[in-house]
């Protein structure tokens, strides 16, 4: 089953919302007819004008978060209705800043991935493992475990709409890439985890992205990998010519 190349930009806690729009405006020209799905995650505040800017484009957008519940008591907090009532395509869960400075854990992921269906919002899922991990040899179990309770009460149909995204935590803004080997090992680890609860065609339906330094040098090797649909891209996102690279990988 093919499945479409998808090149995931985290923007992180950059980008006024005039710097963001302005950005999302000078890039729909340069990824215009690219194969690979092209999605931008930008903060909370640049949400409305990035939509705007991408409008008649084939950039999506998604939100870097969200929280479980419709409504409430929940100050600072954004929900997946707010978030649909925009027209945000996805949602970004359980990156390893949020897990590491906002104690978010596994079981809270797992409310947020059923909130973002209950919304019609796409899940881009994340999971990787520490260097004193992988370093340990606890990485496959710990991947499998985190991609389990992720996707717990998922339908068939559901499961094949996430998009799991494997960052290695020691790979992120340090400048440290996986390998392809590496980053191939773990991604088909989490298809056959998938497999192994959904079956088969769930498993080859779903999207694995890589995330973890991908830059406009090693995406193109990296995206070819069996295993691997393409990447959360974090630094080279915020860059025009690189991200361009990035979604033309086969340019």
């Amino acid at each position: 089953m093919a499945r479409v190349i998808m090149a995931a930009g985290n923007w992180k806690m950059n980008k006024t919302p005039n710097e963001a729009a302005e950005f999302v405006g000078a890039l729909k020209a340069k990824v215009e007819g690219a194969y690979s799905e092209v999605v931008v995650g930008v903060p909370f505040v640049a949400l409305s004008d990035v939509k705007k800017a991408a409008a008649g484009s084939n950039i999506k957008v998604a939100a870097q978060n969200m929280h479980w519940e419709e409504k409430g008591a929940f100050t600072g907090e954004v929900s997946g209705q707010m978030l649909a009532e925009m027209g945000i395509e996805y949602v970004i869960i359980g990156h390893s800043e949020r897990r590491q400075y906002f104690a978010e854990t596994d079981e809270t992921v797992n409310k947020k991935v059923h909130s973002a269906f209950k919304y019609g919002l796409t899940p881009i899922v994340c999971c990787g493992e520490s260097l004193a991990q992988r370093e340990q040899g606890v990485t496959a179990d710990l991947v499998r475990f985190q991609v389990k309770i992720a996707l717990l009460g998922l339908s068939a149909d559901q499961v094949k709409k996430t998009v799991i995204a494997y960052e290695p935590i020691w790979a992120i803004g340090t400048g440290k890439t996986a390998t392809n080997e590496q980053a191939e090992e773990v991604c088909a680890i989490i298809r056959e985890c998938v497999k192994e609860v959904y079956g088969s065609e769930v498993a080859d339906a779903t999207r694995v992205l890589y995330g973890g330094s991908v830059t406009a040098a090693s995406a193109h090797d990296l995206f070819n990998m069996p295993n691997i649909d393409g990447g959360l891209v974090g630094g080279a996102s915020l860059k025009l010519d690189d991200f361009e690279k990035i979604v033309k990988y086969n340019g």
